[in-house]
C-alpha cells in the first residue's frame, strides 16, 4: 500500500477514536450533570423541612444573605402569646433587615406540650412559616448545622432554662446572643452566664427594648432642662382583674414582678439614675397604691407576687426616681415628670404618632398581647441594632449589656422582699 494510503487510513481510525472518546464524554458530562441535579433537588427538598423527631440532615439551604445574621430563635411559645413567637412574625415580616430568621429552637409545643393548649396553634404557624419563609425548625439546638452566616442565638425560652440554653447557644457556634430579660432566675446564674460568654468569646446583649424607648428618652430630656424635678415611669399590663387571670400570670412569670413585668423599669434606673445596691439610700413603697396577692395557679400551687406596685428610690449620690408596675392597669406605658405635687410633663407609650400603628396591628393580629403592640417599634429597633452588630461588630447603640442585666437583676433581687414586708 503507497504511503499516501496508509496516511490517509491513519488519520481516519485517529479521527473515529476522537469521535467516539467525545461521545463517551459527553454521555458521562450529561450522566453526571443529571445526576447532580437531581442531588442538588434532593438536597433542597430535604432542606425545607425537618426530621419527625427534631433534627435535619445535612443540607445546602442558607437563608441569611450578605449582611445579615443568621437568626436562632430559641423558645417560640405559643401563637399570640409568646414573645418569642412576637420577635419571629418581625422578622419574617422583614421589619430588621440585619436579621434572617433561619431557625426556631421550640423543644415544648415539637414535643410534650404540642398535644395540650396552644399545640395546634403552634403546628399551624409552624407549618406556615416553614412553607412560606423557609425557616427550619429543631427541639435542641444541638440538631442546627454549623452557622453558614454570622449567628444570632435569640433566647425567649422560660428563665429558668436560660442558664442552659446560653451554653448550648455558645456550644453551637453563635457570635452572639440576644437575651429575654431578666436573663436568668437568680443573679449568681447570670453572673455565671456572663463569665461563661466571655470566656468563649460571645458578647452577650439583652432586650431591655425600653432602654431605647421614645417616650423614655423624651422624658428624661424634660426632666433634665428642670432642676430638682422627679421623673416616674409607669408600666401597664391588660391582664384581667380576676384570680385566674391573675394566677395563670404569676405562675407563667414565677420569677416574680419585678424580676419581670417590673424589670424594664428597673433597667432604666440601673442605665441612667446610678442605681446599684450598694448606691441605694432607701426604698419606699407606696401602700395605697400598691397590692399584694397569694393565687394558685393553672396547677394548683400558690404563688406570691405583686399584682401592682409603686415605689420610690433615693440614692446614696441624691438622686430619686420612681416606679410604678400594674398588672391590670391597661395597654400604656408612660413616664412623668413633677416638681413639688405638680405633674408637669408626661409622655405616653405609644404616643399619637404611634396609636395608628397599634390599631393596625390589633385588627391584623386581633387575639395577640396587647402589649406587644405598644412596644412593637422598640422591639424592632433592639433587634435591628443587635442583628447588626453580629454581622459588623459596631456597637449596639443604647442596647443594655449582661453586665447590666446582672445588676439590674440584684437590684430586684434586693427591692422584693423589703417591698413584701413594707406591704405586709
Amino acid at each position: 500500500m503507497p504511503n499516501t494510503t496508509k496516511s490517509a487510513a491513519k488519520r481516519r481510525n485517529s479521527n473515529i477514536a476522537t469521535l467516539t472518546i467525545l461521545a463517551s464524554t459527553m454521555t458521562l458530562t450529561s450522566s453526571f450533570t443529571t445526576l447532580s441535579r437531581s442531588f442538588l433537588s434532593k438536597s433542597r427538598s430535604v432542606s425545607a423541612r425537618s426530621l419527625s423527631n427534631g433534627a435535619f440532615r445535612p443540607t445546602l439551604h442558607m437563608n441569611a444573605e450578605s449582611g445579615q445574621a443568621e437568626v436562632v430563635l430559641v423558645g417560640c411559645g405559643a401563637p399570640n402569646r409568646g414573645m418569642g413567637w412576637y420577635h419571629g412574625i418581625q422578622m419574617v415580616e422583614k421589619k430588621c433587615p440585619s436579621a434572617s430568621l433561619d431557625f426556631v429552637v421550640e423543644p415544648w409545643f415539637m414535643g410534650p406540650g404540642g398535644e395540650g393548649p396552644g399545640g395546634d396553634d403552634f403546628k399551624k404557624c409552624q407549618a406556615e412559616w416553614e412553607s412560606e419563609y423557609g425557616v427550619k425548625f429543631a427541639t435542641s439546638l444541638a440538631d442546627l448545622p454549623p452557622p453558614a452566616a454570622p449567628r444570632l442565638a435569640l433566647i425567649s425560652g422560660r428563665t429558668a432554662d436560660n442558664p442552659r440554653l446560653l451554653s448550648e447557644a455558645i456550644a453551637t457556634g453563635s457570635k452572639c446572643i440576644y437575651l429575654e430579660k431578666p436573663g436568668a432566675p437568680t443573679v449568681a446564674e447570670l453572673q455565671s452566664m456572663a463569665d461563661e460568654a466571655s470566656a468563649a468569646g460571645v458578647e452577650v446583649l439583652m432586650g431591655y427594648n425600653k432602654n431605647v424607648c421614645k417616650y423614655v428618652s423624651k422624658t428624661r430630656d424634660f426632666a433634665a432642662s428642670v432642676p430638682g424635678s422627679h421623673v416616674t415611669f409607669v408600666s401597664n399590663n391588660a391582664y384581667e382583674n380576676t384570680a385566674e387571670s391573675l394566677g395563670e400570670c404569676f405562675e407563667r412569670n414565677a420569677e416574680g414582678m419585678l424580676k419581670n413585668m417590673a424589670i424594664h423599669e428597673l433597667a432604666l434606673l440601673v442605665s441612667f439614675y446610678d442605681v446599684t445596691v450598694e448606691n441605694i439610700e432607701s426604698v419606699t413603697a407606696d401602700k395605697e397604691f400598691s397590692s399584694m396577692q397569694t393565687l394558685p395557679g393553672p396547677s394548683g400551687k400558690e404563688y406570691t407576687d405583686f399584682d401592682k406596685i409603686k415605689f420610690t428610690i433615693k440614692t446614696k449620690c441624691g438622686n430619686e426616681v420612681s416606679v410604678s408596675a400594674d398588672r391590670c392597669g391597661g395597654t400604656d406605658s408612660y413616664a412623668t415628670v413633677s416638681k413639688g405635687d405638680e405633674e408637669i410633663f408626661r409622655y405616653y407609650m405609644p404616643d399619637e404618632d404611634d396609636k395608628k400603628l397599634v390599631e393596625e396591628l390589633t385588627a391584623k393580629y386581633p387575639t395577640a398581647m396587647p402589649y406587644f403592640f405598644t412596644q412593637d417599634p422598640d422591639y424592632i429597633t433592639v433587634k435591628e441594632r443587635v442583628a447588626k452588630h453580629t454581622v459588623d461588630g459596631e456597637p449596639a447603640e443604647g442596647i443594655a449589656t449582661i453586665g447590666v442585666a446582672v445588676e439590674t437583676l440584684r437590684v430586684a433581687e434586693y427591692l422584693t422582699p423589703i417591698l413584701q414586708e413594707q406591704l405586709k
